[in-house]
């Protein structure tokens, strides 16, 4: 735990003050990120968020001070007091590192790093306003209205391909290739030629298991490298292709890949290393989250089948249940953050380069901010949750992610009104602190409706007031 020492800055939120850190192990009597966490972390954020605002925990990247909150969550994530620049010490210095001299285990990574820290989600102002604003063009509502029909049609593709007569696996059948098939779209990966990467769904797995472990090892850092770069050389082709067909009179696709190369002509994007890191990581978490939200939601749904029912007596219910399902189970369970200077938290003092780890599921079943938080309520109209985010970094691909999902669920609901868990199957989660998410969801459904349909009614984006970070990320 951080030594105590006076601050230089002024006190952060309001506040009782503690009295002392608060340490997390102590207060739960255990590890925080056991088994029965990574199952259900949502009793473990009830303790946290009783026993104090704020708390110390060194599971998290060698330590971490934890808020649970939702003030103090939506705090840290709005307050320019909290740099997203936090990838020096993440990428450069594995929890199991033991060399007396780190240069040679750093020299293995500084590919890595030089990608991975350029990302949008990982940059400050002014940087990350004037990369933000490149990516902004890429995901107008106009351009999400042209390609809803298109989402509608590959979830009717998916769909209509799954066997009828046995139960299936939810997350291979469409939660896992849906969303990296969008994406693609949107940025214009053309199949037929090539650009959309075979190997997008297990680059995303090495990234993701280093992104979400809460303390990676050099090897997982190693593997993430591996993925990382493999993703850069694709992009690097795909490029390379764009511009020579640009130079020599070809007129522009108006996708996500032309946009971002006319910005890196405008000096928008600067320089190669940061248009390859935008590319790489929007394709990544174009999906990431996305097939998390899909079966957690499938799954929650069906769970509660009175709201299941409810849903299908009123699907004008939908885009306000894909929201509460966003709150109720976060696919993305917490972010994190770096002191740009030391402050004052609750009484604490927070030093510069101090992490805070903003628990964000905690924070969205916060009985302070939603009235019974633990259950589910598809009217429910709270406000957005923070899923995606807020502030500065709130999450640029929002309104894609709420437009897959309910193309899905309408369509869901449209083909098998009586679809039900396969029972009894326990939950089979990644184990991933950060993405909660399900490797296999078993489904089963009756006979299919009278009215069957493959295609569900058009949906219109719903784009949020503020432009929504191009990765829905930590």
């Amino acid at each position: 735990m951080p030594n105590g020492r006076r601050a230089t800055a002024f006190q952060a939120s309001t506040g009782a003050p503690i009295d002392g850190p608060v340490d997390a192990r102590a207060a739960l009597g255990h590890s925080m990120l056991d088994d029965d966490f990574l199952r259900d972390p949502y009793p473990t954020y009830r303790v946290l968020r009783d026993a104090a605002p704020l708390a110390w925990s060194d599971e998290f990247f060698g330590g971490a001070w934890l808020v649970s909150r939702h003030a103090d969550v939506e705090l840290v994530l709005r307050d320019a007091r909290f740099s997203a620049q936090r990838t020096g010490g993440w990428v450069m210095r594995p929890s199991d590192e033991v060399r007396t001299d780190h240069r040679e285990g750093r020299s293995e990574l500084k590919g890595f790093q030089r990608l991975f820290a350029r990302a949008m989600i990982f940059l400050d102002a002014p940087d990350h306003t004037r990369v933000r604003q490149a990516m902004s063009a890429a995901f107008r509502p106009a351009d999400l209205q042209r390609l809803a029909p298109r989402i509608e049609q590959a979830v009717a593709r998916r769909l209509a391909a799954v066997d009828s007569a046995v139960p299936f696996d939810f997350v291979s059948a469409l939660a896992r290739p849906l969303p990296a098939q969008v994406i693609g779209l949107l940025m214009g990966l053309d199949e037929a030629e090539g650009d959309a990467p075979a190997d997008l769904v297990a680059w995303s797995d090495e990234l993701a298991d280093f992104i979400g472990a809460p303390a990676p090892s050099r090897a997982q850092a190693l593997s993430a490298q591996t993925a990382l770069l493999a993703m850069a050389r694709h992009f690097d082709v795909v490029l390379a292709r764009r511009r020579a067909a640009l130079a020599g009179g070809a007129e522009s696709r108006d996708d996500v890949i032309d946009r971002l190369l006319q910005a890196e002509r405008e000096g928008q994007i600067r320089g190669s290393a940061e248009l390859l890191a935008q590319c790489v990581m929007l394709l990544f978490a174009g999906h990431e989250t996305t097939r998390h939200l899909l079966a957690n939601g499938l799954r929650t749904l069906l769970l509660h089948t009175d709201q299941w029912r409810l849903l299908q007596r009123n699907r004008a219910l939908l885009p306000g249940a894909v929201r509460e399902l966003l709150r109720h189970d976060s696919p993305v369970q917490y972010t994190g953050r770096r002191v740009a200077s030391d402050m004052l938290l609750h009484g604490q003092v927070l030093r510069r380069g101090d992490l805070v780890v903003a628990l964000i599921g905690a924070a969205n079943r916060d009985p302070a901010r939603h009235e019974r938080p633990d259950e589910l309520d598809i009217t429910r109209r709270p406000g957005p949750p923070l899923a995606f985010g807020q502030g500065p970094h709130v999450c640029i691909g929002a309104a894609l992610t709420l437009m897959e999902a309910q193309a899905v669920f309408a369509q869901v609901l449209e083909r098998w009104p009586d679809l039900a868990l396969s029972a009894p199957e326990s939950p089979h989660w990644t184990g991933n602190a950060l993405y909660r998410g399900l490797t296999k969801l078993s489904v089963q459904r009756g006979e299919l409706p009278a009215n069957d349909q493959t295609a569900a009614p058009t949906l219109t984006p719903t784009p949020s007031a503020r432009p929504p970070d191009a990765a829905c990320k930590p």
